[in-house]
C-alpha cells in the first residue's frame, strides 16, 4: 500500500517547511533530504522497490537560488550555512520523533541530495557521521569540494552523475577519489542521463537499498 505525505511549516527563518513520505508499514530507514518539497514524493518510488520500509524527511529548499546556494554550501555564507545545519540536523530530527516517535541509529539513517543538495548531502554527512550512517549525493555542485584532510569517521558514500552533465560527473569523480584515498567505502555510479530530477528519482531505489539493503 501507498504511504502519505505529510507537511508542517516548523519555526525556523520565519517558517520552513518540512513534508514526509511515511510508508504504510513498519519503517526500517530514515532518509533526511534537500528540496524535501520535491523529494519527500520519491518516496512512493521505494514502496515497489526491493528495499527496506524507508521514511522520507524531506526539509524543503527555499526558491531563491543564492539563498538556497548559501544554506546548502558551507563557503558561500558561513552563518547562514550554520543555522540550517542546526535546523536540519537538530530541530528536525526531534521534531520527527516527537510526531512519529522514530529516532533511528545512524546505521538506518542517512542524507540525501541533488545538485547543490548533493552539496548539503555531502557536507552534513561529513560533518555529522554520529547521525547519517549513509551519504547519497547525486550530481554534486562544485561549491563545495573535499579540502585538504578529511574527517577521521566518513559516513558510507554513495555518488551518482550522468555522462551529459559532465561538469557534474567531474564533481562527483573528484569525491569520489577523495573519499576512498580517505579509505572511506565509496560507491561511483555514472549514468547516461543529464542533469535532472529524472536521473536522481531512478537512482534513489538503488541507492537506498545499497545503503540499508
Amino acid at each position: 500500500m501507498a504511504g502519505e505525505l505529510i507537511s508542517e511549516t516548523l519555526d525556523y527563518d520565519g517558517g520552513r517547511g518540512v513534508t514526509v513520505y511515511l510508508p504504510r508499514a513498519p519503517i526500517e530507514a530514515v532518509v533526511f533530504a534537500g528540496d524535501g518539497q520535491e523529494t519527500a514524493q520519491w518516496g512512493s518510488l521505494l514502496d515497489t522497490a526491493d528495499v527496506p520500509t524507508t521514511m522520507i524527511v524531506g526539509v524543503h529548499g527555499l526558491t531563491d537560488e543564492t539563498l538556497r546556494l548559501q544554506e546548502y554550501s558551507p563557503v558561500f555564507d558561513a552563518g547562514r550555512f550554520a543555522a540550517h545545519e542546526s535546523f536540519f540536523t537538530g530541530d528536525v530530527p526531534r521534531w520527527v520523533h516527537s510526531q512519529f516517535g522514530i529516532a533511528l541509529p545512524a546505521a538506518r539513517t542517512a542524507v540525501f541530495g541533488a545538485s547543490a543538495g548533493g552539496e548539503l548531502a555531502l557536507a552534513l554527512g561529513l560533518r555529522h557521521p554520529d547521525r547519517f550512517g549513509a551519504i547519497l549525493s547525486g550530481s554534486p555542485g562544485a561549491g563545495y569540494q573535499p579540502g585538504d584532510e578529511m574527517p577521521a569517521r566518513i559516513p558510507r558514500t554513495y555518488l551518482v552523475a550522468g555522462t551529459q552533465e559532465p561538469f557534474f560527473l567531474e564533481n562527483a569523480t573528484r569525491w569520489a577519489l577523495a573519499l576512498s584515498d580517505a579509505g572511506a567505502d565509496v560507491v561511483l555510479q555514472e549514468r547516461v542521463a543529464q542533469h535532472g530530477p529524472d536521473l536522481w528519482r531512478a537512482e534513489l531505489p538503488t541507492m537506498v537499498k545499497w545503503a540499508f539493503g
